[in-house]
């Protein structure tokens, strides 16, 4: 190695040149041949891990090694026999420059730590991209956890830098370290949040990608497009990217719309409020007139039975509509709109289908339609809506009955 550390030293100066002239120059010559070679090997063995790569993905029945090829692993991993000559013949080339050699080999040492970062990160990307086409774990917060080893692994490369620049020990940093790690703990307060979020709802299965969840504190209505470590983000509606922290999934309250999402149906679950000056008992004229409506005929016929029946039975005085047994027009209103939701096509009718009177309020009687719409598709299931109360409110007038309207202001 002597020989070759000093080849072209030893005949400059058997051609006269000074002793200075002949060790900068001979360095120059070396260095220069030695950039050359890590060119030509770094060259050769990129060209021939890519090779490889591609014709092991031709074989395989997995995108895994392309995967490795789109995020650059062949090209890092070629940097490593390279950077092993350099640190090999650095001494050589510089042997009459002590200081510079020991400068640029802290320089490679460096670089090393670098390097296995970058081969580290290429790795877990490849596995996260990989990760993301298995339909079991495609929903799942990969990004999270990705994050959570790139951390460590930036923390640990930082630290050996730092042990190689100023020469302490390894172990010696890390005691030195324990000193500083409240101020750690305070500087990655959210990082450390977000990690033991993302674990909780991993494990909780309390949001996936892909789910629509609604937000109202920081305006978020949408699909869970990414779940990273520091991060939730929610394409809303309209097409706009809200971000929420992770750790607020599970310190606020939000809504996960996945279990209508796998139910058999969407709830429909709206009133119309009828006017009460509007509500009255029906007279036998008004029975025999709401009977030629198709879908309560029969009910219509079987309950006058057996209301007269009863009426009878008891000798009660019909000359006033209050006495006995009676039908009103708003229960009779109510028994329609539960036959028209039930022989509606757009209603799972193997879910809960309801007519119901709520509570008075100043405004009048609340008439709720509680059911389950078959289509759950946004669109679909607002026509299914839509066209359900366009009838009910276009049949009010038919019961005698009045819809209230807030009065205008003259």
């Amino acid at each position: 190695m002597s020989r070759i550390s000093h080849l072209f030293y030893d005949y400059l100066i058997s051609n006269g040149a000074s002793e200075t002239l002949a060790k900068y120059c001979n360095m120059l010559v070396l260095l220069i041949a030695l950039f050359c070679l890590l060119l030509i090997i770094y060259i050769a063995i990129r060209k021939i891990l890519i090779t490889a790569f591609h014709h092991v993905s031709k074989k395989s029945k997995t995108n895994f090694d392309d995967l490795l090829v789109a995020n650059k692993a062949p090209r890092n991993i070629a940097h490593i026999i390279p950077l092993l000559i350099s640190l090999e013949f650095i001494p050589i080339v510089f042997t009459d420059f002590p200081l510079i050699e020991k400068v640029i080999e802290t320089g490679l040492k460096v670089f090393a730590v670098i390097l296995t970062l970058w081969i580290v990160r290429s790795l877990l990307n490849t596995l996260k991209d990989y990760f993301k086409t298995l339909p079991r774990l495609k929903d799942k917060p990969i990004d999270s956890y990705i994050q959570v080893f790139m951390i460590f692994a930036w923390l640990a490369g930082i630290m050996f830098v730092f042990a190689i620049i100023t020469g302490i020990t390894i172990w010696k940093f890390f005691t030195a370290l324990g000193a500083v790690s409240a101020v750690i703990i305070l500087i990655f307060k959210d990082t450390i949040l977000g990690f033991v979020a993302s674990i909780q709802v991993s494990i909780n299965d309390m949001v996936r990608i892909g789910d629509w969840i609604t937000f109202e504190k920081y305006g978020a209505d949408g699909d869970v497009i990414e779940i990273n470590l520091s991060t939730v983000k929610v394409q809303n509606f309209d097409k706009t990217i809200t971000t929420i922290p992770t750790y607020a999934l599970i310190s606020d309250s939000f809504k996960n719309w996945r279990g209508m999402e796998n139910s058999d149906g969407r709830r429909i679950k709206r009133a119309i409020i009828i006017k009460q000056d509007s509500i009255k008992y029906l007279s036998e004229k008004d029975v025999h007139q709401l009977q030629k409506i198709e879908l309560i005929t029969s009910y219509l016929v079987t309950r006058q039975k057996d209301i007269d029946t009863y009426n009878q039975d008891h000798n009660i005085d019909k000359s006033l509509l209050l006495n006995g047994r009676n039908l009103t027009n708003i229960g009779v209103f109510r028994k329609y709109i539960e036959e028209y939701v039930k022989n509606h096509s757009g209603i799972n009718k193997d879910m809960m289908i309801m007519a119901r009177q709520l509570s008075p309020t100043p405004q009048g009687i609340p008439i709720e339609i509680y059911t389950f719409s078959s289509d759950k598709r946004w669109q679909n299931y607002e026509y299914i809506m839509s066209d359900i109360f366009d009838h009910l409110l276009a049949s009010v007038p038919f019961f005698d009955l009045e819809l209230y309207e807030l009065p205008s202001k003259l």
